[in-house]
């Protein structure tokens, strides 16, 4: 009966949706948009670079900055719909849509990063000397400045807001820092001592850290579209809230998941039966308020369950 009442009713006074404020949703979009210009920037800058040095080194760079424009409008696509707040079709929110751009990119980028290891071993074989390493130097240093202030304010934003999706493409341009510095570091130690097949390697470097990165983000993508609970941490520290309110003898049947900028919490409460309903929804809401102290961005749904006393219990 409760759950066909609050099918025909659509509201349980235990249940808070929490909305994405203005101001996160602000964030998420200018670090998408700037993510999209400094890509767009590299590029120009790194195929200039390429074309000039004939840099194997350089040309993964170039290949990881396309990679990253690609996730970057991918992401400015689907954080446009995953912020959108929940609707009559989906009253869960649109956050799932960033872990199919995520899975999306994850993909794309392997497969990307092992046709540049076969280029890497291929130059390998046949080594060829770099030119104008100066001006790939020069490129390179611009390069990582830029990246250096895109990846702090991503930090930044990724703090604030939790978003999936900028914290996958924060990945992809944190690797850039290192790409560029392994450049920087192929491109002088090859000019300036002759160590040719150097570059090549530095290359072949790249491309198994850009593997390894879309690893990592599928296999966060996949975590949030199976919904996996969150970490033991949290879930203890949800269990410990809940009972250090006083009227709440016991918790069971928590369940959590997370969907882009928002995770959801459900749990069971056994409070003493002898409460009255105002009494135990009361109690509810305090838990419910001491737990979205915790997790801001949480959607709580919590059911009272009516227990005997102990004391009554055995006799």
């Amino acid at each position: 009966m409760e759950n066909k009442h609050h099918a025909e009713y659509g509201h349980d006074l235990t249940v808070k949706q929490t909305e994405i404020t203005p101001a996160n949703k602000i964030l998420v979009k200018t670090a998408t948009y700037g993510a999209v210009v400094v890509a767009a920037l590299l590029i120009g800058a790194k195929f200039f670079a390429w074309m000039r040095t004939d840099s194997i080194s350089m040309q993964a760079s170039l290949i990881d900055s396309l990679l990253d424009i690609v996730a970057s409008i991918i992401n400015l696509l689907v954080v446009s719909q995953a912020i959108k707040p929940a609707d009559k079709e989906h009253r869960f929110g649109h956050g799932k849509a960033e872990a199919l751009g995520g899975l999306g990119q994850s993909t794309f980028i392997a497969g990307s990063a092992v046709w540049l290891i076969i280029d890497a071993l291929h130059r390998l074989i046949d080594p060829h000397p770099l030119q104008e390493s100066h001006i790939g130097t020069i490129v390179i240093i611009i390069a990582i400045i830029l990246t250096s202030l895109l990846v702090a304010y991503q930090r930044y934003v990724i703090k604030r807001t939790r978003s999936l999706a900028i914290a996958a493409d924060s990945l992809h341009y944190l690797g850039d820092l290192y790409t560029n510095l392994g450049v920087l570091a192929s491109l002088n130690i090859t000019a300036y001592f002759g160590w040719i097949r150097f570059d090549a390697l530095v290359g072949a470097g790249i491309a198994l850290y850009i593997l390894y990165t879309s690893w990592v983000i599928g296999r966060k993508s996949l975590d949030v579209l199976m919904d996996r609970e969150l970490p033991d941490t949290a879930r203890h520290q949800i269990i410990e809230i809940a009972l250090a309110h006083p009227k709440v003898w016991g918790i069971h049947d928590l369940r959590t998941r997370s969907a882009g900028l928002q995770d959801f919490i459900q749990m069971h409460l056994d409070m003493d039966e002898q409460l009255s309903l105002l009494e135990a929804h009361e109690v509810a809401n305090d838990v419910e308020l001491a737990i979205s102290k915790a997790f801001p961005h949480a959607e709580i749904i919590i059911h009272q369950d009516p227990i005997p006393h102990p004391e009554a219990a055995s006799t």
